[in-house]
């Protein structure tokens, strides 16, 4: 349950009461207040309907704080200002708080926000030309986290991951396996410049001699090298499945470049801005703010997409008539939208900076104005060990992979770590912080929260033997034991859960997840070393069995917020931690 839409609906009631059947209560929201010495929660309700009804702010407020004091859970009631209602709620209501966790279980935070809305989540997106590297870990990690995240709140999710294999990189690749290929039979070679030099395509050679033999020894580069391309790609792919399951990723959909283009995607989508009068010959200005004294305009196939808010027209096609780079990819969100995708998200490097500008028109006309495309762009991560540069990798010669990172400290590890800056930010990934034991690594700091939680436990079954801390048994308890500032405080955190949750969907800011975890977490060990000099904010209380019990239904609702958000994340809970 969410304490606050709880609240909500409650209002809302209160609202339908007071004022005509048809007011519009959409806009009217609970939540706490900025002052958390006003209440513990406030309502815009009068602010925002007193115009609609005809009636004064406060005086809709006054009516409507009469009816909210007569909750059973409310405690006191204020209106602040022009016209917000603000109101305390008693320790008891708060402490119900506790059995609705231990009732929900890790679905605690689930939300109906989304109402079922079809999303498409495109991450990775890594091109088949060698094994994943920590700069596409950054973007797994984040986009599988915002998948997560957007299925908690209540959307249909799909996980989509879209590679180029129709580009001059792909046939680079090509020709770097025929070298190992070549290798696998015997040769000596040399990897000139511009081949890929990385180990890793050793296996690949040998995959294709042992398959193929001397088949394409003798032969024209122009005989082997789209079977050898085909072959290439294909291994590449799974390689990187297999990296990506070992951080605990996998995508329902996989789409190639190659096949919108010849499954006739691509002409469809121009001919369809054709019939719409939105393509046309024409010439560009100079670009502005460069001094281009030999430019000569040169007449382009132009899009119109300066009709849907762009600064200036854009070519589909190069002067050579072939297609510019941005038409494969609106041919694929169109894809999309054609497969029922009203709303895109999609993970990207920060040099992509000017993406959304290029591809929103091209959506807009595709779409009638129905469909939404929104992008998560990912700084650079910076690999060091021990606060040194690291800059050799035993596989590909000149990056860290994905694989050794996990190797090094583990999926989880990797997987918090990446979560605990905005994906906008550099992020520096030392293999030394990653896994110290202190405070001021969050990876730690949250788990250790966790684990803590279960050493509770653990010394409650020798305190009370054949005591029962399942959280079906702990249900039970008397939780309205709770009443001290410290418990009270504590329940106030986890409330707020289901909020964060739709919070950082509707943001689109899933680290929002890490930054929560933290400060439960942080509010949890408070109280843990208040506990040492309190004897009476201890957790077990040999003395006191009931307030022990309800202390231990708290403890046992932490542990499941805590893997609740780390669920959101891809992160196992530990129960132990081991130094």
């Amino acid at each position: 349950m969410n304490i606050f839409q709880s609240y909500k609906e409650k209002i809302d009631a209160i609202l339908r009461e007071l004022l005509p059947p048809e007011t519009d209560l959409s806009r009217v929201k609970v939540e706490p207040p900025k002052d958390a010495s006003h209440g513990d929660m406030s309502t815009n309700a009068a602010m925002v309907l007193s115009k609609a009804v005809g009636k004064n702010p406060r005086e809709l407020g006054a009516a409507v704080a009469e009816k909210i004091k007569a909750l059973p859970g409310v405690k006191d009631v204020s209106i602040a200002g022009p016209g917000f209602v603000n109101f305390h709620l008693h320790d008891k209501e708060w402490a119900s708080v506790v059995a609705d966790i231990l009732a929900s279980g890790i679905h605690y935070g689930d939300s109906k926000m989304g109402k079922g809305e079809k999303v498409n989540v495109e991450y990775v997106s890594v091109n088949p030309t060698g094994p994943m590297h920590a700069g596409h870990v950054r973007g797994a990690v984040i986009g599988d986290t915002m998948a997560n995240l957007m299925e908690k709140a209540g959307f249909d999710v799909t996980r989509e991951y879209y590679f180029n294999d129709a580009g001059t990189q792909i046939d680079v690749l090509a020709r770097s396996t025929y070298l190992r290929y070549r290798e696998a039979l015997g040769e000596t070679i040399t990897i000139p410049e511009g081949c890929y030099p990385g180990e890793y395509l050793k296996d690949v050679g040998q995959a294709l001699a042992a398959r193929d033999g001397k088949k394409w020894m003798d032969k024209a580069e122009a005989e082997w090298i789209a079977p050898i391309r085909d072959f290439a790609t294909a291994m590449m792919i799974e390689m990187i499945k297999k990296d990506l399951d070992l951080i605990g990723i996998h995508h329902e959909v996989f789409t190639n470049e190659r096949e919108i283009v010849e499954n006739g995607t691509l002409e469809k989508v121009f001919k369809i801005l054709q019939d719409m009068d939105l393509i046309y010959q024409g010439t560009l200005p100079p670009p502005k703010g460069k001094e281009m004294e030999d430019w000569e305009p040169v007449e382009l196939t132009l899009f119109r997409s300066s009709k849907f808010g762009d600064s200036s027209d854009r070519p589909l096609k190069k002067r050579d008539g072939t297609w510019a780079y941005i038409m494969p990819d609106i041919a694929y969100h169109y894809d999309k939208i054609r497969r029922g995708y009203k709303w895109m998200i999609n993970l990207l490097g920060k040099d992509h900076g000017n993406y959304l500008d290029k591809m929103l028109p091209a959506i807009a006309a595709l779409s009638d104005n129905t469909a939404k495309l929104d992008v998560i762009f990912c700084g650079m991560v910076k690999i060091l060990k021990n606060g040194e540069p690291v800059k050799l990798s035993k596989r590909s010669g000149n990056i860290i992979t994905l694989r050794e990172m996990v190797e090094e400290v583990g999926k989880d590890a990797v997987r918090f770590f990446i979560m605990t800056r905005t994906p906008d930010s550099e992020l520096e990934f030392d293999f030394a912080k990653v896994v110290e034991q202190s405070r001021d690594n969050p990876v730690f700091y949250v788990q250790y929260a966790h684990a803590r939680c279960y050493s509770v436990f653990r010394n409650a079954k020798e305190m009370f033997p054949g005591v029962d801390v399942s959280a079906e048994s702990l249900a039970k308890a008397n939780v309205a034991k709770l009443n001290s500032p410290e418990e009270i405080g504590l329940v106030r955190m986890m409330a707020s859960w289901p909020r964060a949750v739709e919070a950082a969907a509707e943001a689109h800011e899933p680290h929002r997840v890490a930054f929560y975890l933290h400060d439960l977490a942080g509010v949890f060990h408070a109280f843990w070393n208040k506990g040492r000099d309190d004897s009476s904010l201890r957790f077990l209380i040999e003395q006191d069995k009931e307030l022990s019990l309800a202390r231990l239904a708290l403890v046992r609702a932490v542990a499941t917020v805590i893997a609740s958000g780390l669920a959101v994340m891809g992160v196992e809970p530990l129960e132990e931690l081991h130094g």
